[in-house]
């Protein structure tokens, strides 16, 4: 086995890479190699190096593992940062993923503009993913495992030892007379990926002893094709929004915040299935929300199958898609606004709403009068602008288009006689858009839910 780790492996790719490399120092053994090995290269310093150490708090010796990797970077004249987070134990993730998720948005917290995190996954881990991915049933997407260099947050995650193993990572720091923490968590069984590690792998490296190298190649064999179906896929997608459509159904009791790139159901349809779920997988994914589990694409087949519009819609991880107006919508879920919602509102501040979001007065001091903002109730009416009668808000909505799970999270805004005034700022009564318009201002609703 070489014991040499060369310097082009720990050379920053050429192309978009900003100037400042961060190192995820957690002070085991992959960390602390990849931080030893960039602070003795001068690109790199000339670049800016930092570490960064996420203290989890979930061992006795948390304290003492941050400490230990201040006396590293302080051994190397590099900069450490200490970013304590709060592992979810209740997420219903597990706390091993738990914690991934609490590092990953400490990760994303600090990294600036275009800057890069340096992480040091290596070709053993590879394998392990690869295991992990193939035994959930993934497909080409999950099984390419990680990638050694990728888009993550403001700026770029590097992983520049995944094609190293362990065993030479390990010799290095021998070598070199390195010291580093073990986390007793690595040696607990009760995880998936430390099972794989100690009791699967060994045996598949007995009778096949590159077996790691072998699975690592499948995933940089599985990450090509990804990027080729990638392509096909925004094709599909691109196609599928250029047709547009238009069914009205009742308001749902949950509220989502609205899609703004619905999907046509007819369109959907004359795809083949397996090309459906993977435009699917990739509609979501642009969405930001988890992704689709294999279970749901027969449900949202019966989706689109399904004779109007009603309450039918497919959930999960927080999520929902929902068919409405002859098109599909993906929504993050969030609550609708309190029934018994009401506070006085002058318009001078943007007035911070229930479950998030605001409403803000544009173009315009203050009103006149105090007005009184508050949730739908039912039985409002309001008469728009050019219209001699007032109409039933329910029925404004609809013939607006407003979805019914934004109709939910809508804030309306009455005078002190109790007359309607405003739905958002997607139905205004006459006399309010008559005020708006003579000094030039506007209502804006922002949903941020």
């Amino acid at each position: 086995m070489r014991q040499d780790l060369p310097d082009a492996v720990f050379t920053v790719p050429d192309g978009d890479a900003g100037t400042a490399v961060t190192v995820a120092l957690s002070g085991g053994l992959d960390s602390t190699v990849l931080l030893h090995r960039l602070a003795a290269q001068p690109s790199i310093r000339r670049r800016g190096l930092r570490a960064l150490h996420v203290h989890h708090g979930l061992q006795p010796e948390a304290d003492a593992w941050a400490a230990h990797c201040a006396t590293i970077c302080a051994s190397l004249d590099v900069p450490l940062a200490v970013r304590e987070v709060t592992v979810a134990r209740d997420s219903g993730l597990g706390l091993e993923a738990a914690a991934r998720a609490a590092r990953r948005t400490a990760f994303a917290e600090v990294l600036g503009e275009g800057e890069v995190l340096a992480l040091a996954h290596h070709q053993d881990d590879q394998a392990e993913t690869f295991l992990l991915r193939a035994l959930r049933a993934s497909g080409p997407e999950g099984l390419a495992a990680m990638r050694p260099w990728r888009r993550f947050a403001a700026g770029w995650m590097w992983r520049p030892l995944l094609d190293q193993p362990r065993a030479r990572i390990h010799a290095w720091a021998r070598t070199n007379g390195l010291s580093w923490i073990d986390d007793p968590a690595n040696a607990d069984p009760a995880h998936d990926r430390t099972l794989l590690r100690q009791r699967v792998l060994p045996l598949l490296r007995a009778r096949w002893p590159t077996a790691d190298a072998a699975f690592a190649r499948s995933a940089a064999l599985c990450a090509d094709a990804a990027d080729l179906l990638a392509v096909r896929d925004t094709e599909v997608l691109d196609a599928l929004r250029s047709h547009g459509v238009a069914s009205d159904g009742p308001d749902d009791a949950e509220s989502p915040v609205p899609s703004t790139d619905p999907l046509p159901i007819q369109s959907l349809r004359a795809l083949a299935p397996a090309e459906r779920a993977r435009a699917l997988r990739a509609w979501t994914a642009n969405h930001s929300l988890p992704p689709l589990p294999a279970s749901a694409f027969d449900a949202i087949d019966r989706l689109l199958d399904a004779r109007g519009d009603g309450d039918a819609a497919y959930r999960w991880a927080g999520a929902l898609i929902r068919a409405w107006r002859g098109e599909l919508h993906a929504i993050p879920l969030a609550p609708s606004m309190p029934a018994d919602w009401t506070v006085e509102w002058d318009g001078r501040r943007p007035l911070a709403l229930p479950g998030g979001g605001s409403l803000s007065l544009e173009g315009a001091d203050a009103f006149d009068h105090p007005l009184r903002a508050h949730a739908r109730r039912g039985g409002e009416r309001m008469r728009l602008p050019g219209r001699d009668h007032s109409h039933a808000l329910k029925h404004l909505l609809q013939d607006a288009g407003i979805p019914p799970w934004q109709r939910a999270r809508m804030p309306l805004l009455s005078d002190a006689d109790g007359r309607l005034l405003a739905a958002g700022d997607n139905l205004l009564a006459a006399p309010l858009h008559d005020w708006l318009e003579t000094r030039d201002a506007r209502l804006r609703w922002r949903d941020l839910a």
